[in-house]
């Protein structure tokens, strides 16, 4: 079979693809892998059974048939964008109105589109960019593109935290906007790393954007208001220059698929646009199923006092294994602010993160090796094959056996090195 450029491309081997096949697997294999690699949040009994309930109002008042039986506008389920236009404005002071929202089919199918309207070559034959101003970023983000080099990239400052903590911070004497700058982009909090952005960092990256007439792209999938998987106090940002992504998928509905785009009101037409094109409109399921949830305020009630906290302490519980555990090994982690991701880094390890996830998975553990997350960060960088990203979001028993298992495969790495 003859590929074009399009299908070459988006058949070939993929950061994102691996750690969707490596899901997969692992739901095959019925348990006998530990899943500690992809980004399925945890099933939380009492979000669950606020979903059942939600459900079932909507087949008891009828709503359940106009929702699997009509499509949606391609801009997505009016009442639901006029619930949140509203809660945006009653919690924020927003000036966002429903024509400023529009609806995806998921935050990845979101950022297939904002990238691809905003860079790659334009009408005017000239080729324009998506800059990274932090590095590690989202897997998801790598191969997004429909053409090659769609992105650029800056290395970041590392804060050292003792005892053994890390946190990455934006190096604005790195962060060169040039002419062929499309938009910024950065997720906060940040997967893989879970890293919140300050909110002076924020406000430079804002001001650098508009300084240079081009917006500034917020992923704000574990954000504030919702889900809020925030251990540190954090506003989020918006204005008409700003695009602001959400989801769903985090308060622990990844299967509905409902990505959410906050942005000028030419953006959302063209937003709108791409979903006539690609699948008609956008599903209908997440927004009907959310409703009530968005035009009351329960769902920031619910993160705020169910996600948020239950997050909270898994993370510490993972913290304390990882300090058990990694006794004895030069490693540091992220300092934990959000998401349900822990970034390992093993200064100096003998081999690289790729090799240790092929050793990792062979032992029934997987991971996702860090190389995978700096997307259009060019020279070389040993710091990129040093980390992994973990999650910690699955059964307490699974992440603790998977943690003792990575220690003990770092362990063996290092001593093999150390015999050679």
């Amino acid at each position: 079979m003859k590929l074009s450029n399009f299908g070459a491309k988006f058949t070939q081997e993929s950061g994102i693809l691996r750690l969707m096949d490596d899901l997969g697997e692992a739901l095959s294999a019925g348990g006998k892998m530990l899943m500690l690699g992809g980004g399925n949040p945890a099933r939380i009994p009492e979000m669950e059974s606020k979903f059942r309930e939600h459900m079932l109002r909507l087949v008891e008042r009828g709503d359940f048939d106009d929702l699997v039986s009509g499509y949606d506008a391609p801009q997505g389920h009016r009442r639901f964008l006029e619930a949140l236009a509203e809660l945006l404005h009653r919690r924020f002071r927003w000036e966002v109105k429903p024509s400023n929202i529009a609806l995806t089919n998921g935050s990845q199918t979101s950022f297939f589109y904002l990238f691809n309207l905003l860079a790659g070559t334009g009408s005017d034959g000239r080729r324009r960019k998506i800059l990274f101003p932090l590095t590690p970023e989202y897997i998801g983000y790598a191969d997004a593109g429909i053409e090659p080099d769609l992105f650029t990239a800056s290395r970041p400052e590392i804060e050292l935290i003792d005892p053994d903590l890390f946190k990455y911070r934006v190096d604005f004497n790195r962060v060169a906007v040039m002419d062929d700058v499309a938009a910024i982009c950065v997720s906060r909090p940040t997967n893989p790393t879970s890293n919140v952005l300050t909110g002076e960092e924020l406000e430079r990256l804002r001001a650098l954007a508009a300084g240079n007439g081009i917006p500034l792209i917020i992923d704000n999938a574990y954000g504030t208001p919702f889900p809020n998987i925030l251990f540190t106090d954090a506003e989020p940002l918006w204005d008409e220059n700003v695009i602001l992504t959400m989801s769903l998928s985090k308060l622990g509905l990844p299967g509905v698929r409902t990505g959410i785009v906050i942005g000028s009101e030419e953006i959302v037409k063209a937003i709108a646009s791409l979903n006539a094109v690609v699948s008609l409109a956008p599903s209908s399921f997440g927004a009907y199923l959310t409703l009530d949830l968005v035009r009351t305020g329960e769902v920031l009630e619910l993160s705020r006092h169910v996600i948020r906290p239950y997050y909270e302490r898994r993370s510490r519980q993972a913290l304390s294994w990882v300090r058990e555990h990694l006794s004895g090994i030069e490693y540091r982690i992220h300092k934990p602010e959000g998401t349900f991701f822990f970034w390992l880094w093993f200064p100096g390890l003998p081999i690289t993160s790729a090799e240790l996830y092929q050793r990792l998975k062979a032992r029934g553990v997987l991971i996702v090796p860090g190389h995978y997350f700096f997307p259009g960060l060019t020279g070389s960088w040993r710091h990129r094959d040093e980390c992994l990203r973990l999650n910690y979001s699955q059964d307490e028993a699974v992440v603790e056996k998977g943690i003792a298992i990575i220690a003990d495969e770092v362990k063996n790495a290092t001593r093999g090195a150390r015999l050679v």
